[in-house]
């Protein structure tokens, strides 16, 4: 899947630390975010845009005047979960006529006229290429009007604003290096919800991480649908924009990025399997704060599904890609998306991914059942055949076989130290903290006196599936 299509946690709201405003209005915002990692970097650019015109930032729904939900629109069961919320926040509107109600993002494109004219959900609808625009739309809804913006740009990147962070730790951070997808996936709404691909200027980014980095983070990751599409001033023909001025691609971009600060961290995604190429991971191996780590969707193990899918690669391809990250990254984990279930797919097929799962050797994937999306290229080509308690028994076999996967890649981590970003409490105790490796894997150890921020080298001594817990060791 596309960074679009990963759902990290649809019931994730609020996740916003108070923003001063700068007008001293008192005007409170409550802001809440579905899905993928692009939709959570966008809010930190809505939180900066309304902080400018007056709005602080509050995780107490009750006392806001304006709420907003930045939505996903991959899957059927996250539109159900936000209209499930938008009728809560409706009751709060009986009680206070004057709060807000504002749907952005992918969904808001989509069902832009179910919301606000039949099912009159929402009062105002901006797409992710309008935020510059809110202040205007509240305005309008304040005077009376039903306020909408879903045009699309093919210039729009936000790379002028400094976005308001919005997570808890202060240790990572979302950088947006580009926006849109060229990709025309035959089961994903991407393109039509996020328009064409376009590209931030690198000087922007760079600065970007090197603010980050002076504000104390220590780990960037660089968002984009599909980073390995990255360019700057060269079109995807080759030719060059301006004579002058500095062709810059993801690999390039990258090393710009790893050499702000050796103490900064960098990662990325998402990689598309037909873009990725040696230099990226060239690049990787040269440098130790990029991380040995690359998410690598696959969504099916057969040539027959991946060419109904308008993947725009081979099972052999991919597999080339897997043997070129082994050879110049060993180390590294890899994690990927998978499909059940997509248009035709029959059990032969499935069994071919299970195959490819074993092959790759995965650390964690992303999976779920096919979910027919409205407007995309499946919907009006193929029929969705397959019953969804097939569905479902497929993505529980997939299931079974990445824990598995996971729990094995795991177990090769034990009795080896490795150096470990600490990013905050565990959730099972105070009295121990948990952070990332370089590989992604999650590491929990005791708390003594370490904190938030800093790197410490860890002996792994045990795991699940999941995670793997260690104590820290002398230098």
């Amino acid at each position: 899947m596309s960074i679009e299509e990963k759902v990290i946690d649809e019931s994730i709201q609020g996740q916003a630390t108070m923003v001063e405003n700068k007008s001293g209005s008192g005007k409170k915002l409550y802001l809440e975010s579905y899905g993928c990692q692009m939709n959570f970097s966008d809010s930190e650019i809505i939180a900066s845009i309304l902080s400018e015109n007056g709005y602080a930032t509050t995780r107490n729904v009750d006392e806001a005047d304006v709420i907003l939900m930045n939505t996903c629109s991959i899957r059927e069961n996250a539109e159900q979960r936000v209209r499930n919320k938008l009728s809560q926040h409706n009751k709060r509107k009986k009680q206070n006529p004057g709060l807000v109600i504002g749907i952005l993002g992918c969904m808001a494109e989509r069902l832009k006229k179910d919301l606000l004219e039949q099912e009159k959900l929402v009062d105002l609808v901006a797409g992710p290429d309008a935020y510059r625009d809110l202040p205007n739309l509240i305005s309008d809804v304040g005077g009376g009007q039903k306020a909408v913006n879903v045009l699309l740009s093919r210039e729009e990147t936000y790379a002028d604003i400094s976005p308001v962070r919005l997570d808890k730790g202060g240790v990572t951070a979302f950088i947006s290096i580009m926006r849109g997808c060229d990709n025309m996936c035959s089961f994903c709404v991407v393109p039509f919800t996020r328009g064409r691909e376009r590209s931030r200027d690198p000087e922007s980014i760079v600065q970007e991480a090197k603010d980050l980095f002076e504000r104390g983070y220590r780990e960037v990751t660089l968002l984009g649908q599909n980073v390995d599409s990255y360019r700057w001033n060269i079109t995807k023909k080759g030719e060059i924009i301006d004579p002058e001025k500095e062709v810059v691609n993801f690999a390039m971009l990258l090393e710009k990025v790893a050499l702000v600060n050796p103490l900064l961290r960098v990662r990325f995604s998402t990689s598309h399997p037909k873009d990725m190429t040696d230099d990226v991971l060239i690049t990787m191996a040269k440098h130790r704060n990029i991380c040995d780590y690359i998410h690598l969707p696959v969504q099916s193990g057969n040539n027959e599904v991946l060419k109904r899918m308008n993947r725009g690669y081979s099972v052999e391809w991919y597999k080339d890609r897997l043997d070129a990250i082994r050879r110049i990254i060993p180390e590294a984990f890899i994690s990927t998306d998978i499909i059940t279930g997509f248009c035709g797919e029959t059990e032969e097929q499935h069994q071919d991914t299970m195959e490819l799962m074993k092959y790759a050797k995965y650390e964690f994937a992303y999976m779920f059942f096919y979910s027919e999306r409205p407007k995309t290229l499946a919907e009006r080509k193929f029929e969705d055949d397959i019953p969804e308690d097939i569905k479902k028994r497929r993505l529980n076999e997939v299931q079974e076989l990445q824990v598995e996967l996971s729990f094995d890649a795991h177990k090769r981590t034990i009795g080896k130290v490795c150096e470990v970003l600490i990013e905050g409490l565990s959730k099972r105790s105070e009295d121990f903290l948990v952070g990332r490796n370089s590989q992604n894997l999650t590491v929990i150890l005791p708390r003594e006196n370490h904190k938030p921020g800093d790197y410490v080298n860890v002996l792994i001594e045990d795991c699940t599936s999941a995670t793997a817990t260690g104590v820290v060791v002398n230098d």
